[in-house]
């Protein structure tokens, strides 16, 4: 079950692979993000060292969180993968020119998992060409719509 999409990343990038990526979360994110009150729309993964983490995701603390935390909406979180993964991304990025964009928060097993993708950054004439085929595609949707009346 998806908790949180970044359809953003779809019309920046063009997604290659994808990676699923646990999360190193405080209890009150938790419980804020099954409360559905995070944003990843403007997010990215970095790599630093043998490690990847995730800026820029808003996790908006509850108001019932606890007097003994101090809620960071913006803080670092670190994710977590196999280390044969972290060094085969490290290589692209640092190769081949490719980004790391968290794709999408879900459930998975009770715990909550970053969908990150490995992308190539679309030019202009790209986004143009994408948004034209999902117009066209909207049109011809319609235009069943009408003739099944």
């Amino acid at each position: 079950m998806s908790i949180a999409d970044n359809k953003k990343a779809f019309f920046d990038y063009f997604i290659e692979d994808r990676y699923e990526a646990g999360l190193m979360l405080e209890g009150w994110e938790v419980k804020a993000i099954r409360d559905g009150r995070v944003n990843i729309k403007e997010a990215y993964v970095v790599v630093r060292g043998d490690e990847l983490f995730l800026f820029g995701a808003h996790i908006s603390a509850l108001s019932t969180a606890s007097a003994f935390s101090h809620p960071e909406a913006l803080r670092t979180r670190k994710l977590l993968l196999h280390r044969a993964e972290i060094d085969k991304l490290r290589g692209k990025v640092e190769r081949s020119g490719y980004t790391l964009v968290p794709l999408n928060l879900h459930f998975k097993g009770g715990r909550i998992k970053c969908e990150v993708g490995l992308a190539k950054g679309k030019k202009q004439h790209d986004k143009r060409a994408t948004e034209k085929d999902r117009d066209a595609k909207r049109e011809v949707q319609a235009a069943l719509k009408t003739h099944k009346r």
